[in-house]
């Protein structure tokens, strides 16, 4: 099969100018996405679709390549990530690339490594899915959340559930933005009923990393996991 790996690294970050090839640990942040996608052994290309000249320069120094400049239309605040992927896959799919399946792999996941991708790929394929998400349990059961009340008293969100030992509720997942796998024909738009799966992923691998204090608390587990060697 052809699979491609997409890393959408835009440069108009604002809380961290610059994020995606920020130093992280003595390397730019995206060369840890870039390398997971190659040592998966999973893509034929890992592909980066940025509107930024530095971005593509520093990704293609890392093994990624770069056959188009994204266009400033999908650059900005609002535009989402399906939609660069999907522009990806079809400037490719015109320029001859038959292409069986896409990853869009976030540029901010240095935690992410190719053991994941791998399995991730392998359940995405014999589990025949159209999509396949990555995702983390939550760290504790969201049917026992509190909210506050009209006079600002916390109550349970879900009171039937307020006496339920957590170990018999049911595991709750969330995104955890770091990978997505695509069938072609999704991207097309030619599937009818979606078979949406997940990949759970071990939350020490998983961080969003949106301000300073993400990207500091991020070198921390990384490094960690460095030395703990842990899959």
């Amino acid at each position: 099969m052809n699979n491609i790996a997409v890393i959408p690294a835009r440069g108009g970050s604002k809380r961290i100018p610059l994020k995606n090839i920020k130093d992280f640990n003595g390397a730019p942040l995206i060369s840890y996405s870039i390398k997971a996608a190659l040592d998966s052994g999973v893509f034929s290309k890992v592909i980066v679709s940025s509107d930024d000249k530095k971005i593509i320069e520093v990704a293609t120094q890392y093994g990624a390549c770069a056959p188009f400049v994204r266009d400033k239309s999908l650059a900005d605040d609002f535009t989402g990530t399906y939609d660069v992927v999907v522009d990806a896959y079809k400037r490719l799919k015109q320029s001859g690339e038959n292409i069986d399946n896409v990853c869009c792999i976030y540029a901010t996941a240095p935690l992410l490594n190719g053991f994941h991708l791998k399995r991730a790929y392998q359940k995405f394929i014999e589990e025949k899915a159209d999509t396949l998400t990555s995702i983390c349990e939550f760290p504790f059961p969201i049917q026992r959340a509190f909210i506050e009340d009209p006079n600002g008293n916390i109550v349970y969100r879900e009171p039937q559930f307020a006496m339920t030992r957590s170990q018999d509720l049911q595991p709750c997942y969330q995104d955890c933005g770091q990978f997505y796998f695509y069938t072609a024909q999704n991207l097309e738009g030619k599937v009818a009923n979606l078979k949406r799966i997940g990949y759970a992923m071990p939350r020490y691998r998983v961080i969003d990393i949106d301000t300073l204090d993400d990207f500091v608390y991020a070198q921390a587990i990384s490094k960690a996991l460095e030395e703990l060697n842990l899959e």
